[in-house]
């Protein structure tokens, strides 16, 4: 029989604020940051994209730190909680840092760029991973667990949509033409209420269900339970792809419409078609109700493709209605998809427990690997292709790099959904269901 439900709606609103408070920077990193380097800070694309690169190999050695943090933890409020308490304030005092444009020489602005950006990207995962791996203890109930995860995508979902659509307005009201002043104390408006928020999930949420006998398990039982845990290696590989090609869209459409269409004051009214992510959140629990989280997923990412399309026709034809209904459709298959991946790893860490190892902070880790790297990628993608495209800051651009921009609005995603599709396609939600529900696997790990 299924688990009454443990949570209020109280812990349900903190929670789903945790995501929140993130993205109100996570969304300024991921949409302006590399703008913000090259035609505002005043670094070129090609030291951007060594600076994206570095920072990616180090995340796949902090996601990993911060996730074996946790499973170590021990302390009275539980092994994810606690960092929200322990690394709030550094996370918010590093992201003011970012966006910081010192009165440097050319090399020491770029030294600044790494050590700002490197810390901002561990403090992200020490706030942002305890949210992923926090929800398999609020409760036992899958449908309860299903409606937490939503609750936090649909915070998540608003405030990246905020985020997009405002950034640039508040950038020309705090900067008064200065977008260096703009951008530092829009980062910091968003700083602030990104603390209150994480330190407000601190206080309500709730470390209910985990097993002492499995909890802290070595490190290589662990390693043993991941190569085994198919349905983890799965949606890790989504997550990234997922993220990679957010990374790649979101980064290149102030490019696009700046120097393609030569309207930048159109990106906040392109930006608030995203508003339309919030469609497919909400749709997921019923949904996912009648198809399964697998094949809910695999919906998302065929609206997402078919958004793409019509995107991509607008793109060229320079229509701006087929642009933002692209954009629009684009959204909402989004929303299904982005809304779905913390409820489906904490699927997955429950498939671990089954095997007899709980180690939600390694597990969870794949989130936040993916988000970094996904972000880090596409930025040195994007920012890699316009350096050898000849691309130069606030000027008009040549052909090469006006196709190019294209490329990666257009061409780029559409490749990656249809890779995303046929990973997703490998994913056994059968087994995963039917050997949680049983509390056993094979084979175990002992």
């Amino acid at each position: 029989m299924e688990a009454k439900w443990q949570t209020n709606w109280t812990e349900r609103i903190s929670y789903g604020l945790s995501d929140a408070a993130d993205n109100l920077v996570f969304q300024m990193l991921t949409t302006y940051l590399l703008f913000f380097y090259t035609d505002v800070y005043g670094l070129g694309p090609a030291e951007v994209a060594i600076l994206f690169i570095v920072a990616r190999v180090l995340d796949v050695v902090e996601s990993f730190i911060i996730g074996l943090m946790i499973d170590r933890t021990h302390s009275r409020w539980g092994k994810s909680r606690p960092f929200f308490l322990w690394y709030a304030l550094p996370y918010v005092i590093f992201a003011v840092l970012t966006f910081v444009t010192p009165d440097f020489s050319h090399t020491g602005k770029l030294v600044w760029a790494y050590v700002t950006y490197l810390g901002l990207g561990f403090l992200y995962t020490a706030v942002n991973l305890p949210i992923t791996s926090i929800l398999p203890t609020l409760s036992e109930n899958e449908q309860e667990l299903t409606v937490l995860g939503v609750i936090r995508q649909f915070f998540g979902s608003s405030v990246q949509i905020i985020v997009a659509v405002f950034t640039l307005p508040l950038v020309a009201f705090f900067g008064h033409g200065n977008q260096q002043q703009g951008f530092l104390l829009t980062i910091g408006l968003f700083g602030c209420i990104s603390l209150v928020l994480i330190i407000n999930t601190f206080f309500h949420v709730r470390e209910r269900f985990s097993n002492p006998e499995i909890a802290h398990q070595p490190i290589k039982k662990v390693i043993s339970m991941l190569v085994r845990n198919q349905p983890w290696l799965i949606i890790s590989v989504v997550i990234f792809l997922y993220w990679l090609t957010t990374a790649i869209k979101n980064q290149t459409t102030i490019y696009y419409f700046k120097y393609t269409l030569e309207r930048e004051d159109l990106v906040p009214i392109a930006n608030s078609f995203t508003l339309a992510a919030l469609i497919g959140v909400l749709l997921i629990v019923q949904v996912s109700r009648r198809l399964g989280k697998k094949r809910t997923m695999l919906l998302g990412i065929a609206i997402a493709f078919i958004g793409q399309a019509i995107l991509t026709f607008g793109v060229y034809t320079h229509v701006l209605a087929t642009l933002f209904t692209g954009i629009f459709i684009n959204s909402v298959g989004h929303g299904l998809i982005i809304g779905l991946v913390s409820i489906m790893i904490a699927d997955t860490i429950r498939y671990g427990s089954a095997m007899g190892i709980q180690a939600e902070g390694i597990l969870a880790s794949t989130d936040d690997f993916g988000v970094n790297m996904g972000l880090g990628v596409g930025g040195m993608v994007t920012a890699w292709l316009f350096h050898l495209s000849g691309y130069v800051s606030n000027h008009a651009q040549n052909n090469a790099t006006l196709s190019m921009i294209k490329v990666n609005y257009a061409w780029i995603p559409l490749g990656l959904y249809v890779l995303m599709f046929g990973v997703l396609m490998i994913y056994d939600e059968h087994r995963l269901r039917s050997t949680v529900a049983s509390g056993t696997s094979s084979p175990v790990i002992n």
